[in-house]
């Protein structure tokens, strides 16, 4: 099978007719091929969303809200097909896929496609002398570069609210995970989207990825992915004084008081460490327990953990396999890592090897380690696997400091009956997102983001809509 690019409303291959092969992570076998796109059909796509932008960006909020919901429901009625290629493609279990990542693009496009429809603008009156407005204005040429972890979640994520806004985009999905992007492409021409407006080219980060940041005619960038990516597409943005919105790494802590509700903690802190084989960005990869309860919970997160089901992702396990061959390798290099500074490996530790069609696929036990201190590598270093550590706290103020003690401030979890503690510790925790008895609650009117390593800006909601508008003021004299 061979994905196309979509550009100018129709799928196409890739100029120069280079191909790059995909792998399925559950068998380690090239089941299709994706375009290796170069300079050159990044030269068509943005000449189409260039010639698209004017009569886009002129059509009314409540035709593009339009479109953009018969694309939701498209999304809804072809839910298990797209599932169904989620999991073939990323190796997650395909539970997973049906519940959270198909649903959640659906509801991406629903989301913003409404919200166009309740903006307000702001007005500032100067008693007796001047009335202010602000107009929001839509970029133009925008560019949209999501991740292999939540491929179709976090794709729809960004291209929702820069099609909503009014600007045409140019979109890049990982080329590890590239199917449900291109099957995203044949619903938006079911959906009728006018051409030009959306065009997806596929190929390397390291090749088109680049040429998107550096095209002088796409004046805004949203990324997610590595914090060392981030730093790269910076360097090349910034001086050319584009529009950036990087959502980077993670290191989340989840802390854990002697007095939280000890059933639900549990339960979902092992969501909270696994969930997509911990390959997304917001787990809770150091759980940073109260002294008085560590061992308690040693014995029971293990005897929960080693409960998890391993296996093919097409069939009704918990967990699938990792995304790739070298990112496996990464992994299990960090666990070899901590056997070697003296870790106790409490659960899991080795590769995984099935029978049948997934033999030769890329899959890791769920790990848990503890014996490490806090400024370690496996605790300061964004491992993004089912890989967690453990580590004991005495006071609120030290797990304040270890939670705190990396580069990296994405998301937070806290566990506590305490409410003057939940604020107090809320407030003082470096994180953009702070969940307290819960995690992955979303609410797709709030901000999302980090701070330090973790990114610059914030996107949902208005944050994503203000991210893809220019601000304009407008002072009438009265």
């Amino acid at each position: 099978m061979k994905l196309l690019n979509y550009i100018n409303g129709q799928l196409q291959e890739p100029v120069k007719g280079q191909w790059l092969d995909n792998i399925e992570p559950a068998t380690g076998k090239v089941y299709s091929q994706i375009p290796a796109s170069t300079a050159d059909d990044l030269a068509q796509a943005v000449a189409a969303a260039g010639a698209a932008f004017p009569a886009w960006a002129a059509t009314g909020a409540a035709e593009r809200s339009t479109i953009m919901l018969r694309i939701a429901d498209l999304i809804e009625q072809h839910q298990e097909r797209l599932a169904q290629a989620e999991s073939q493609d990323n190796g997650k279990p395909i539970s997973l896929a049906r519940v959270m990542d198909i649903p959640r693009a659906a509801a991406n496009m629903r989301f913003f496609a409404t919200a166009i429809l309740h903006q307000s603008t702001e007005t500032h009156y100067n008693e007796g002398h001047s009335l202010n407005y602000t107009l929001r204005q839509p970029i133009g040429v925008v560019g949209c570069i999501s991740p292999w972890n939540l491929p179709l979640y976090l794709f729809t994520w960004k291209i929702a609210p820069a099609l909503a806004a009014g600007n045409t985009v140019i979109a890049k999905p990982s080329e590890i995970t590239p199917l449900t992007a291109f099957l995203f492409s044949e619903l938006c021409i079911e959906a009728g989207l006018p051409a030009g407006v959306l065009n997806i080219v596929h190929g390397r980060g390291t090749e088109i990825g680049q040429a998107i940041i550096e095209h002088p005619k796409i004046k805004a960038i949203s990324f997610t992915g590595g914090t060392a990516t981030g730093k790269t597409i910076a360097a090349t943005a910034a001086p050319m004084f584009k529009k950036l919105s990087l959502e980077l790494g993670g290191k989340n802590p989840n802390i854990i008081f002697a007095d939280c509700n000890w059933e639900e903690m549990l339960s979902t802190t092992v969501r909270s460490s696994f969930s997509n084989q911990g390959q997304i960005c917001l787990c809770g990869s150091r759980i940073i327990i109260e002294r008085s309860v560590y061992e308690r919970f040693k014995t029971d997160f293990v005897a929960r953990v080693k409960q998890l089901r391993i296996g093919d992702p097409s069939t009704d396990v918990n967990v699938g396999a990792v995304v790739s061959a070298g990112h496996l390798d990464k992994i299990m290099g960090y666990i070899n890592s901590a056997r070697q500074q003296g870790a106790n490996i409490l659960s899991g530790g080795t590769r995984v090897f099935l029978d049948g069609r997934c033999a030769e696929g890329y899959f890791i036990e769920p790990t848990i380690i503890d014996g490490l201190s806090a400024d370690c590598n496996l605790n300061q270093e964004e491992i993004f696997g089912p890989v967690v550590t453990l580590i004991p706290f005495d006071t609120e103020e030290e797990a304040i400091a270890i939670a705190n003690g990396t580069q990296y401030g994405l998301a937070a979890t806290l566990w506590t009956q305490d409410l003057t503690r939940t604020h107090r510790i809320a407030e003082k925790l470096e994180s953009g997102i702070v969940w307290v008895n819960c995690w992955l609650v979303r609410d797709l009117r709030t901000p999302f983001g980090g701070v330090k390593s973790s990114g610059v800006g914030r996107e949902g909601g208005w944050e994503a809509l203000k991210f893809f508008t220019e601000a304009k003021n407008v002072c009438v004299k009265l």
